[in-house]
């Protein structure tokens, strides 16, 4: 019989409660490890700093499929949703590319632009004016607008379809195309991240029937962002220093519908 002596006995001893808590948390945490290694990104990515007409994962928006020239979006879901065009059209429904990638720069000005009352809030002419509180005045921007570094535009897997207005589907041919993308869009890997709120969906921006994203890669980058960013790396633009305060991460970034994880 092998005499250990009381280091030797505690080292032991460590060991095993270490290798019975890693155990515990894998088992806890069994989703975590689960990121397919080809979605793996970098956090600059995850963020929007980059330039997407400069990466070949990119390419450009055809204008047949959108409002405007000059928008990108990653290869895979641009393939999707053609595909999902071009079936909504058999069904005579028309879908039309508002907002497709972001980046955190193009993120920055629409951020700043509202946060210094140089464009309209929900109503409020000028919201640097109207609201003091920096928490506060952040709060009324995030309830359609993602700090910059925090918005799933910038991955190049989100697109806005048709309006940014929750009433134009409300009714008439609006209603038709949300019913449409209802029923169809997951069938070409695309969910709603933010529908109306609820028990099940407390935190977030507000309903955005317009708001599609596909969730093959969008998934993956959600989870890196949970796991890799915090609230503390937000910063280089006018109102950064709320982010903490208000929990950006967990309450935005986490805060969609259950469907888009």
């Amino acid at each position: 019989m092998i005499k250990l002596d009381t280091l030797s006995r505690k080292l032991i001893l460590v060991l095993i409660s270490t290798v019975a808590a890693f155990h515990s948390l894998a088992q806890a945490t069994d989703a975590d490890f689960s990121i397919h290694p080809a979605t793996i990104v970098s956090d600059r990515f995850l963020m929007g700093k980059f330039s997407a007409s400069k990466r070949n994962d990119f390419v450009r928006i055809n204008k047949r499929y959108a409002s405007r020239t000059g928008m990108y979006m990653q290869k895979l879901p641009y393939d999707a949703f053609r595909a999902m065009h071009a079936a909504a059209k058999q069904d005579g429904i028309t879908l039309k590319i508002l907002s497709a990638s972001r980046s955190f720069y193009h993120q920055k000005s629409i951020w700043e632009a509202k946060w210094n009352g140089k464009r309209k809030v929900g109503g409020i002419s000028n919201i640097k004016r109207t609201i003091k509180d920096p928490t506060k005045r952040a709060r009324k921007i995030l309830e359609y607008s993602s700090m910059p570094g925090s918005s799933r535009h910038h991955w190049g897997t989100d697109i806005d379809l048709n309006a940014f207005n929750n009433r134009y589907f409300s009714k008439g041919q609006g209603k038709k195309v949300y019913s449409w993308l209802v029923r169809n869009a997951p069938r070409y890997g695309f969910c709603q991240p933010y529908t109306r709120k609820d028990a099940s969906r407390p935190n977030g921006y507000n309903e955005e029937k317009w708001h599609w994203s596909f969730k093959p890669l969008a998934a993956s980058y959600t989870k890196q962002a949970q796991l890799r960013l915090n609230d503390n790396i937000f910063n280089g633009f006018d109102g950064s220093k709320t982010a903490t305060r208000i929990g950006i991460i967990n309450r935005y970034v986490l805060g969609i519908h259950a469907n888009c994880y």
